[in-house]
């Protein structure tokens, strides 16, 4: 699986969205410009550990990302979709794509990929959920549509074993 950040502008965001990535294997890709520098504390601190261990790629905008990816099944979550996250069949080479946090994907990207824009539902009063979350979500139905492919099937205690 693949995550794209269009135009991230808060390094915490990114950093945990990093962690996750790292934790679910999937690799990450950010379009500029961001709104900090990747080497800022506030990404190494969400990302902890973690951060060296993201296979991470930067693009200067996202018409360099679709001519280093020709052809790639590109899923775009805004608020303005009409069909669900969950109404979808994710493939396990799939992108998704998330906008900045103050904005979203631009207008002029989601009308030329309307039939793979995709929500998460919400009360109507509430404009957006916080950027990490969103990807969060929409990446673990994306992985538990793969039978979450290539990770780590059962939970083990540190300390204790569980009873047989």
């Amino acid at each position: 699986m693949h995550i794209i950040l269009h135009q991230p502008e808060i390094p915490a965001n990114t950093g945990n969205i990093g962690r996750t990535c790292v934790a679910t294997g999937t690799s990450l890709h950010l379009i500029e410009p961001l709104g900090f520098q990747l080497d800022e504390r506030a990404i190494k601190r969400s990302g902890m550990d973690y951060w060296p261990k993201l296979d991470v790629t930067r693009y200067i905008n996202f018409k360099e990302f679709q001519e280093k990816h020709p052809g790639a099944k590109i899923w775009m979550a805004t608020t303005k979709a009409h069909q669900t996250y969950t109404e979808v069949s994710f493939g396990m080479d799939d992108y998704i794509m998330f906008g900045k946090e103050s904005g979203g994907i631009p207008e002029e990207i989601l009308v030329d990929h309307e039939e793979t824009c995709i929500r998460i539902p919400m009360l109507e009063e509430i404009r957006s959920l916080n950027l990490s979350n969103s990807v969060a979500i929409v990446l673990y139905e994306a992985l538990r549509q793969n039978q979450f492919a290539g990770m780590q099937k059962n939970g083990e205690l540190h300390r204790l074993h569980w009873k047989e």
